[in-house]
């Protein structure tokens, strides 16, 4: 026999619920991801997943308080209790989840980084960088990433370190660096607002593997299991749609856990008609629509060959 046990441990929901709001910490701008749309608030894959959680914690999707802040400083500014969730283009990695008291609720997005290069150049590999300037952002692990990767050929590049990710572009479009290193879907996004963006080329090769991860302090469970759950839902639903079934019926089946993660009844169905799947939020902020036309390719389902592969929700 089971024996069922409403959980005690959601401190950070009460608070969410008290202030109204959730507090995230995004990108200071990154297309695609979390990019400011000039009346308050932010658009992009990151920006959404942020609004899911809204819509479970709160019924808001709406009720997020969008906290811009650079690289270096976001894991601080959430350990610090400043912030309830991290969803930054913030890779998941040993030694972050290590140094930091925090937790890794879900991968939001698998990426890796790579290059920015002038077409008239005729680069293709990276290769051909070496010995050369590239701009990079602070605070980042793409400065140890390029030593990895070209250290292990014998070459090596000059990275020139920004504090912005806008600075960082604007020193490899004044000619001063010869690409621009990031990860590759926010190099879409970097790309897309150049003036004549078909002078520009994103390189084929990723440099590292860079899963994108939504992140929570690791002081309060019942929190990371609602962020960890909404991620799944996301992919769950997709994944029901994929397999002849409806979003409607994944999130039936997650609504009767809605006690025990201190949501309520209806809080799955709330997520989807805030944001849609994974696949809807993935279409719209970086598929044909958005203007910048990545493929899925890891982001598509396991069944489709990707690697977004949902935890049952029943």
């Amino acid at each position: 026999m089971t024996t069922t046990v409403v959980r005690e441990d959601v401190a950070t929901l009460d608070t969410v619920r008290e202030r109204g709001a959730v507090q995230a910490v995004v990108s200071q701008g990154i297309r695609g991801l979390s990019v400011p749309d000039g009346r308050g608030s932010y658009s992009g894959l990151d920006a959404d997943i942020a609004r899911a959680v809204a819509a479970a914690a709160l019924g808001d999707p709406a009720a997020v308080e969008w906290l811009p802040t650079d690289p270096a400083e976001r894991l601080t500014r959430l350990v610090s209790g400043a912030a309830d969730v991290a969803t930054c283009n913030l890779s998941w990695t040993l030694g972050r989840e290590a140094a930091h008291p925090v937790l890794f609720a879900g991968v939001t997005c698998y990426d890796g980084e790579g290059f920015l290069v002038r077409a008239v150049e005729g680069i293709s590999r990276p290769e051909q960088l070496a010995g050369r300037r590239v701009a990079i952002q602070a605070g980042t692990t793409t400065a140890d990433n390029l030593a990895a990767w070209f250290g292990a050929r014998g070459l090596e590049v000059e990275a020139v370190a920004y504090a912005t990710p806008a600075e960082a572009l604007a020193g490899y479009v004044d000619g001063g660096s010869a690409a621009y290193v990031l990860d590759r879907i926010a190099l879409a996004g970097a790309r897309a607002t150049l003036p004549r963006p078909a002078d520009h080329v994103v390189l084929e090769t990723a440099i590292s593997r860079e899963p994108m991860a939504l992140a929570v302090r690791d002081d309060d469970p019942g929190w990371f299991r609602v962020c960890r759950w909404v991620l799944q839902l996301l992919v769950g639903a997709e994944a029901a749609v994929r397999e002849g079934g409806t979003a409607r019926s994944a999130a039936d089946l997650a609504d009767r856990h809605g006690r025990l993660l201190g949501l309520g009844s209806g809080w799955a169905h709330r997520v989807l008609d805030a944001v849609g799947t994974y696949g809807d939020v993935y279409e719209r902020n970086l598929g044909p629509a958005s203007g910048l036309d990545v493929t899925r390719g890891a982001n598509a389902l396991w069944i489709d060959g990707g690697l977004h592969y949902p935890l049952p929700l029943h």
